[in-house]
């Protein structure tokens, strides 16, 4: 694993100066400290849209202010744009596509040689639109060029120090839709309250994933049966009656990441 990160200094060092898609993750926040290590010029960018959770934006800042990297938070709008709100199963391609024209004008407005995102060599095997988004905006992967996987990458930020390392995975609300159900406001809304009001009882890893007026709500398997007790399963849906949905849903499968693609 020294032998790729000193193949990922290099490939920095050959940029020469680059803006970074930032989200505060595992990989954007590996690349981020690898970007202070290479000592090429560069700025750390965060998208805020309503599809962001609000903590991810928090973390992102704390994580660039400790790493004393320059740091900067711009809007996106992707719910302006109807191809992204019928949610078809291209639905990332649209919303990468907005956040890349907009770091690729800051790139050419401020003179930055390239524009990079924390993709890794993992995402090459996945359902990954927003891939052909960057591939649209010539925008290069670091991390795929020095063939870092997941596991490479949690390891080599452990050994750094960096607090990612061993954290879950936090992809946009808009993830919790079925393809082909339309993405509004206030669904979002919806699934954020709901979200939120499950990790303050403390659930680790989660998702409410929403369909219309149903949630059904994923947690890790060793942590079902939690809802067993009478009166946090009903102080749960009194809530989530409460956020706007009717129905209340428990998958008894447990969470899986990227389930809604199968």
């Amino acid at each position: 694993m020294t032998d790729k990160y000193q193949k990922l200094l290099s490939i920095l060092n050959d940029m020469q100066s680059a803006v970074l898609a930032f989200s505060g993750g595992v990989d954007s926040t590996f690349l981020l400290k690898a970007l202070k290590e290479s000592g090429i010029r560069f700025i750390a960018v965060t998208a805020v849209s309503e599809t962001m959770p609000q903590e991810d934006l928090k973390s992102a800042a704390a994580m660039a202010a400790t790493l004393a990297a320059p740091h900067r938070i711009i809007m996106t709008d992707e719910l302006e744009n109807p191809d992204f709100v019928r949610n078809p199963k291209e639905r990332c391609f649209y919303c990468k596509d907005e956040l890349f024209a907009k770091l690729g004008q800051i790139a050419a407005t401020e003179g930055y040689r390239h524009v990079v995102d924390g993709s890794n060599a993992d995402d090459c095997a996945d359902w990954r639109p927003g891939r052909k988004a960057a591939q649209k905006h010539r925008v290069r992967s670091p991390l795929i060029e020095a063939e870092l996987s997941k596991e490479e990458i949690r390891a080599l930020s452990k050994a750094a120090g960096l607090p990612t390392w061993s954290k879950p995975a936090s992809p946009c609300l808009s993830s919790r839709f079925p393809y082909g159900v339309e993405i509004t406001r206030d669904a979002l809304r919806r699934v954020a309250r709901a979200e939120a009001f499950l990790k303050e009882l403390g659930f680790s890893e989660l998702r409410v994933r929403c369909s219309h007026d149903t949630a059904r709500i994923e947690v890790p398997a060793e942590e079902i049966e939690r809802f067993v007790d009478r009166d946090l399963r009903e102080g749960v849906v009194k809530a989530f009656r409460e956020f706007g949905f009717k129905y209340v849903s428990l998958d008894l499968e447990g969470f899986s990441s990227g389930k809604l693609n199968r």
